[in-house]
C-alpha cells in the first residue's frame, strides 16, 4: 500500500493544473484531534446526551466510537423519530469548542502538518486560490490559520453547517467552496485523508489528491478509490526549500 514516485508525480501535475486547491482540515492542515483527544471528547458527548435524557438516541456502536461527528451525526438522525431540537445545539456547540480547544492545542503543540505550510505558502505564491473545505466547524479552522500566519493565503473557510447531514461524504462543503470561488469543479483538486473525503470529491466532479500520513491512512484511501496518495508534502515543495516563505 506506499506511495510510489508515480504518485508523486501525478501529484505534482496535478498541483500543477489546479486553478484552486480545496484542503480539508484536520490531516492535510494538522493533527487536529488524535485519538485520545476525540475520544475523550466523544465521551462527553454521549455523558450529555444521556443527561438531558436523551440516552436512547444513541446505539451501543455510536456509544463505543471515538469520533464527535459520529455523535453529533448520530444525534441529528434520531430527529427523524423524536423532537431533538433542544438536544442538537446543544451537542453541537460541544463539538464546536471542542475543536476550537483542539486547534488552540493544535498550535501550542506544533501538530501542523509536516510541509503544509510550505505547500500552502507554494501555492499562494503561484496565485492558486484556495479554500478550506471541512466537517470541522469552520471557527476552528480560521482560529488555527490565524494563529499559524496563513489564513491570508485561504479565499474562503468552509465548514459545518447548522446541518450535520450535510458533512461529508455528503459534496455540500466542496459545492459551497466552488460556488463562493466561481469555479468549475475540473477548475479544483481536493486533498483530503478519508475515505468520506473521496467519496465527496466524488458526487462533486472534483479530483482528488489524497495525503496519507502513515500505512493504516493509505490503506483507507486506497480501498476509498484514490488513484493519487502522498505520505508527505515535502516531495511536492522540494523546489521551493531554498525559498524564504
Amino acid at each position: 500500500m506506499a506511495v510510489d514516485l508515480d504518485d508523486v508525480q501525478e501529484a505534482r501535475e496535478l498541483l500543477a493544473d489546479a486553478r484552486c486547491v480545496l484542503f480539508d482540515f484536520d490531516g492535510p492542515i494538522c493533527r487536529l484531534f488524535p485519538r485520545a483527544a476525540s475520544k475523550r471528547v466523544a465521551r462527553e458527548l454521549v455523558a450529555k446526551v444521556d443527561e438531558l435524557g436523551f440516552r436512547e438516541v444513541l446505539t451501543d456502536a455510536v456509544r463505543s466510537v471515538d469520533d464527535p461527528h459520529a455523535v453529533l451525526g448520530a444525534v441529528h438522525q434520531a430527529g427523524q423519530r423524536r423532537d431533538v431540537t433542544e438536544l442538537l445545539p446543544v451537542i453541537e456547540g460541544m463539538v464546536t469548542k471542542g475543536e476550537l480547544d483542539a486547534a488552540d492545542e493544535a498550535v501550542g503543540k506544533s501538530r501542523g502538518t509536516k510541509g503544509a505550510e510550505r505547500l500552502i505558502r507554494m501555492l499562494s505564491r503561484r496565485r492558486v486560490r484556495l479554500a478550506v473545505v471541512t466537517n470541522n466547524s469552520p471557527l476552528a479552522a480560521k482560529s488555527y490559520l490565524k494563529q499559524m500566519n496563513l489564513l491570508g493565503h485561504f479565499a474562503h473557510i468552509h465548514g459545518r453547517t447548522a446541518d450535520p447531514g450535510l458533512m461529508k461524504p455528503d459534496p455540500d462543503v466542496l459545492t459551497r467552496a466552488l460556488g463562493s470561488l466561481r469555479l468549475r469543479p475540473e477548475d479544483a483538486v481536493m486533498i483530503g485523508d478519508t475515505g468520506t473525503d473521496v467519496e465527496a470529491a466524488k458526487r462533486a466532479g472534483v479530483r482528488f489528491l489524497g495525503y496519507g500520513r502513515d500505512e493504516r491512512k493509505i490503506r483507507g484511501l486506497r480501498e476509498a478509490g484514490a488513484g493519487t496518495v502522498v505520505s508527505s508534502y515535502l516531495p511536492l515543495v522540494e523546489d521551493e526549500l531554498g525559498r524564504g516563505d
